[in-house]
């Protein structure tokens, strides 16, 4: 054979041998509502996309679109990722259900993970974080440390998730303050620093000295450290930039040892639809740092009540609890079961207005 036909023959091999490599890389993407810049949610969803890149090197390629709005848009997304060869898609926020289970029926080879939302498929699981236990432990603080009595809290959508929290904060709250009240901002939007910041600004002008959201940026942050005087926490990441004040401690979530889970399980034929809500406990939800700007007394209760949770000795949702109307919910010692929460669409006892419909 002539050398150039051997270098040839070589060239080929190679080429067929890089091609093999390539196309035993496990491709992973993410579908992101927010930036990843954001600071929060999305943030930190992009920290656990990282972190699958860092276990597995150049085992997997990962690939993610940011900022994609809940509903059609994000069906064509989830398409196109799916069409370029994606093996397992992460869809990160509630209102990719639907388009999830949508594109999953055109691709079942292909496997999906919804955060956040319960429908799933042979080839859908959904996962999400018991983020109303980290709600319990700000409610805890904001109860003790609020002079004002007034607590305001910017919601992102009225959906079971958003209500569990309020209801979470509001409970705990209140047991170490009766005198607690809570106002709430309906922002409709998980992630618009604008309408956050003038939410935050219309509580603090109604006298909330504590500020609490299930949106995700970090302009309610910067405003309640403008107006001085008042008490933030992180939300979904640590937003430790504005410790210790007005951010005295903070929920955040760590998707990264799920996501090295779900991507594994993918790699070793494993992979199964299940439904996943962990929380302190398992590591899925954390409590950041709690800042010097809380009192000593008040720092060791919130972390007693944080490892009564994380141990499975307390539950958040512990009667006596009526609901907003004054009918009975849970008796004394009774416990909330998971159906219950999942759906949870009513606000309890004490929380005044209503959730819009």
């Amino acid at each position: 054979m002539k050398l150039t036909q051997l270098l040839t023959s070589a060239a080929v091999a190679l080429g067929l041998a890089t091609t093999a490599i390539a196309e035993d890389k496990t491709k992973v993407g993410f579908v992101y509502v927010g930036p990843v810049g954001d600071g929060g949610w999305t943030y930190e969803h992009n920290q656990g996309r990282l972190a699958v890149e860092e276990e597995f090197g150049d085992k997997v390629e990962t690939v993610f679109v940011e900022s994609v709005p809940e509903g059609p848009d994000s069906e064509r997304v989830m398409t196109q990722m799916a069409l370029n060869g994606a093996d397992l898609i992460f869809t990160t926020s509630f209102g990719y259900m639907d388009p999830t289970i949508n594109v999953a029926k055109k691709f079942p080879n292909v496997k999906f993970e919804h955060a956040t939302g319960y429908k799933t498929a042979p080839n859908v699981s959904v996962y999400s974080a018991r983020f109303y236990e980290g709600r319990a432990v700000q409610g805890h603080i904001a109860g003790k440390m609020t002079k004002s009595n007034i607590v305001g809290y910017i919601g992102s959508y009225p959906i079971p998730e958003v209500i569990r929290g309020i209801n979470s904060a509001f409970i705990h709250a209140r047991k170490v303050n009766p005198d607690v009240q809570f106002k709430i901002i309906w922002a409709y939007t998980w992630f618009d620093p604008a309408k956050e910041a003038d939410a935050a600004k219309v509580l603090i002008e109604q006298g909330a000295d504590v500020i609490l959201q299930h949106t995700d940026s970090t302009a309610p942050q910067a405003a309640a450290q403008a107006a001085g005087n008042v008490i933030t926490f992180g939300q979904a990441s640590d937003m430790s930039e504005y410790a210790p004040l007005p951010r005295v401690s903070s929920i955040i979530d760590d998707w990264a040892p799920y996501y090295i889970a779900r991507t594994k399980a993918v790699m070793d034929g494993t992979w199964e639809s299940k439904s996943t809500w962990d929380g302190i406990g398992a590591g899925m939800v954390g409590i950041g740092e709690i800042s010097s700007a809380v009192p000593a007394d008040v720092k060791a209760e919130a972390l007693a009540l944080k490892a009564a949770l994380a141990d499975g000795s307390y539950h958040a949702f512990t009667g006596p609890i009526n609901k907003q109307d004054g009918s009975a919910w849970l008796a004394e010692g009774e416990t909330a079961d998971d159906g219950t929460l999942a759906g949870m669409n009513f606000y309890v006892e004490g929380i005044t207005g209503d959730i819009p419909q």
